[in-house]
């Protein structure tokens, strides 16, 4: 396998991991003023991915930093072509990280309301525009010859795109309310299990949209194995949301997405751009690649940082793993309302 092809594979596990691990972050933000129905249950949602959530945005950062250095006309093209979206983006990760640290900063009402708005706003907007962003890279949007984004922002809207913002949207949706159920107690975890009953549903019609539409852009009509186990996984979610079985159901609702995202990435291969102006300006794996000697050395280094990195962070979920009852105790070990692991 050429070191052109093993980075676009790890540059597709980066994505995976992004919204599988901060995919329940955006969830429990969206859900959190609806499952509290008070400042402390909306306070013990939040604190639910106190311990993660700012760690979890790092997958995003390593996933535009290897594309930068792996593949440097791919990120010169996407970054150009989605300029905008990608400053919404940027200024809705900044709002929902300031809301989380300051909500609790001041007692006043609308100082809280203010950013919990934020939180929940900025929860949304993320996934769904980068959702956006991936389902164009496979559609395909206008590029030329010279690889330049030759379209304008209402290019971008695809409709294939914007089902596929939707469908992650409500994927992580569903896996905030999955994890909601895994990490709370009482009311809170009641009223995730009901909002995440139609939220399921919902994202079942999603999914079986989204393999279909896919199918038409990406290839056969036959839904190839990832697609058909994104769709199973996220029954079994919803499934298993009516049961106590509250980790399967996060662990399937955390293969959905993962699934989903994937197959996007292997519907798009040997591609990383498709020129809906002409095939033959496809930015490709080889054409859109780094010189070998640049390819080796990051190799080298990922091989050795990559083990340490997936170790702490399997780490601090283990530590970090009990229920959260309250600002004062837990359920079954040691776990942070607010804060980072140390």
């Amino acid at each position: 396998m050429q070191l052109h092809t093993i980075w676009f594979i790890i540059i597709a596990i980066l994505w995976v991991g992004f919204f599988v691990l901060e995919g329940f972050d955006f969830g429990v933000g969206m859900l959190h003023m609806l499952v509290g129905r008070d400042e402390s249950e909306r306070e013990l949602a939040i604190s639910t991915i106190g311990p993660w959530w700012d760690g979890n945005e790092v997958w995003l950062i390593v996933a535009g930093a290897g594309t930068f250095a792996a593949f440097p006309q791919w990120y010169a093209t996407m970054f150009s072509a989605f300029y905008l979206p990608l400053l919404i983006v940027l200024v809705a990760l900044m709002a929902r990280g300031v809301g989380l640290e300051f909500t609790t900063k001041r007692q006043d009402a609308r100082w809280r309301a203010r950013w919990r708005w934020a939180v929940a706003i900025g929860s949304l907007l993320t996934p769904l525009l980068l959702g956006v962003a991936l389902g164009d890279l496979l559609h395909g949007l206008p590029i030329d010859s010279s690889h330049e984004y030759t379209g304008d922002f209402l290019d971008l809207l695809t409709g294939y795109g914007l089902w596929t913002g939707v469908t992650l949207l409500g994927l992580c949706l569903l896996h905030g309310a999955t994890f909601l159920r895994l990490r709370t107690t009482g009311d809170v975890r009641e009223r995730a299990a009901a909002l995440g009953r139609p939220i399921g549903w919902a994202a079942i019609a999603l999914v079986v949209g989204f393999i279909a539409w896919t199918r038409t852009v990406g290839g056969p009509d036959v839904p190839d194995p990832v697609q058909v186990l994104a769709l199973l996984a996220v029954i079994a979610a919803v499934s298993l949301m009516a049961t106590d079985h509250d980790g399967f159901a996060f662990a399937a609702s955390a293969v959905a997405i993962a699934a989903c995202v994937g197959s996007i990435f292997i519907d798009l291969y040997p591609n990383v751009m498709v020129s809906s102006t002409n095939d033959a300006y496809n930015l490709t794996v080889s054409n859109a690649a780094s010189g070998g000697y640049a390819l080796k050395v990051m190799t080298i280094v990922t091989a050795l940082l990559l083990p340490l990195v997936l170790l702490y962070q399997g780490w601090s979920f283990y530590v970090f793993r009990a229920r959260v009852r309250g600002s004062q105790g837990v359920e079954g070990g040691a776990a942070a309302p607010q804060g980072h692991p140390g």
